[in-house]
């Protein structure tokens, strides 16, 4: 057999949430993190289906998407199974970020936050998945005989995350069926998103070597659990010292982790179609999923679109240390990076406004009326895509924080996704997300 050539694939997680780029010659490494790869302004239009929504650029413009060689991921399962990727940033050819590389949209959102702050973000992504194929034992939530069923899945993947330099936390058998979570630890800046690629690549690698099919999908079947991703945030100094935890604030909370967190609930309708950006991902932003369907704190409480987390310790450097607050209403279909930077300019602009977080709520908000919630300052989060669309484009403060012409291409790109399952019925849709992520 011909010798083969190793390749190196350079990535961009896109407005679609997929992972996209061009691989090169291993040999041209040092090459190619001047150089880059050449890039097409209309990818940003490829929507998850893989359909091109109408793009302002046309057939026109070049770019560069250049690799970075701190955010590789490498792990091989066998002679012929593994991964080799690195995150890269799309620039001009003048070598200035893209208005829409979502990694540089991130940057931008974390000096922001440095700028009003001096915080600097740690975050952790937790990651639910399913595997494809129907389960050989049922009625196994959170169960041992169900998590044995994958052992040496779990514990392949979690050796694949320690080889690409991330922290594993934990992973378990979740409570749907084929369900699995898979916790790491916190990462700096922008760091935390690439780390939530690599993880969601990893799984699929790691389920492929297995003989298995994973899917991200944000719920597979309405009649039972989604697929959520939540996004652990604390805050650090420059010189690495805690800043989100304080002793005789509310519920814990300093006062820069109270106006973030107000900042996140102003805003949260806003943000949603950003972080929670496929038509089904509003199937499970339904109460009594353990989701989110309102802009309401939570402490200790699984159903908040942001929770105050509990902790596992006493002294108070380990508090102070462990301390976080919990986004809940994500999931896979959104770039990480895209995701995160839309939750840190709400925080961002909490900080600059002077918010402070509101009372944690204690009721089912589901069933109080219009009324009651607005007494509360707690509104109906989006239940359409279309409708959280709407609410981003209308909110010119959220628009604001990305470039020119950002929230109308992201409007452009999302509606085609839209149209392709506007005939289908709700289990068609499903199925067609399950393929795709």
């Amino acid at each position: 057999m011909m010798p083969k050539t190793p390749l190196m694939f350079v990535a961009t997680s896109d407005l679609a949430g997929k992972l996209r780029g061009k691989a090169f010659p291993a040999d041209q490494l040092n090459k190619r993190l001047q150089r880059g790869v050449g890039w097409t302004p209309t990818n940003v239009q490829i929507n998850c289906f893989d359909g091109i929504a109408e793009s302002p650029f046309g057939a026109l413009g070049d770019l560069l998407l250049i690799p970075d060689a701190t955010a590789e991921a490498k792990v091989e399962f066998g002679e012929d199974s593994g991964l080799h990727f690195l995150m890269g940033d799309i620039v001009t050819l003048d070598g200035d970020p893209w208005d829409f590389c979502t990694r540089s949209l991130l940057r931008a959102a974390l000096e922001r936050l440095h700028e009003v702050s001096g915080a600097n973000l740690l975050a952790a992504f937790e990651h639910e998945f399913q595997l494809k194929d129907p389960p050989t034992q049922a009625n196994e939530a959170y169960g041992h005989r169900g998590f044995g069923l994958q052992r040496d899945l779990c514990e392949t993947l979690i050796n694949a995350i320690s080889q690409v330099g991330l922290k594993p936390d934990s992973i378990m058998k979740e409570y749907g069926p084929n369900q699995y979570e898979v916790v790491i630890g916190p990462e700096l800046g922008v760091r935390a998103a690439d780390a939530a690629v690599m993880v969601r690549e990893l799984t699929y690698a790691t389920a492929q070597a297995y003989g298995e099919r994973a899917t991200y999908t944000p719920i597979r079947d309405v009649a039972s659990v989604g697929n959520g991703v939540h996004i652990h945030m604390s805050f650090v100094d420059d010189q690495g010292a805690p800043l989100t935890y304080a002793k005789d604030g509310p519920c814990g909370m300093s006062d820069l982790t109270s106006a973030f967190a107000a900042g996140i609930l102003k805003y949260l309708d806003a943000i949603l179609a950003l972080t929670a950006p496929s038509v089904i991902s509003y199937e499970r932003l339904t109460p009594h999923r353990w989701s989110a369907a309102f802009n309401n704190l939570g402490f200790h409480d699984r159903e908040a679109s942001l929770r105050i987390c509990p902790m596992t310790v006493k002294d108070p450097t380990s508090i102070a240390r462990q301390f976080n607050i919990e986004y809940r209403a994500a999931d896979a279909a959104a770039s990480p990076h895209l995701a995160l930077a839309a939750i840190v300019f709400a925080g961002a602009q909490g900080i600059e406004e002077g918010l402070a977080a509101p009372t944690p709520t204690e009721d089912d908000l589901s069933l109080l009326n219009a009324s009651e919630l607005a007494e509360k300052g707690i509104v109906r989060l989006p239940q359409t895509l279309e409708e959280a669309l709407d609410r981003y484009a209308s909110n010119p403060v959220a628009t604001g924080w990305f470039p020119d012409g950002f929230a109308q291409v992201y409007r452009t790109h999302k509606q085609s996704e839209i149209t392709r399952t506007a005939e289908l019925e709700t289990d068609a849709r499903c199925r067609l997300y399950e393929e795709t992520y």
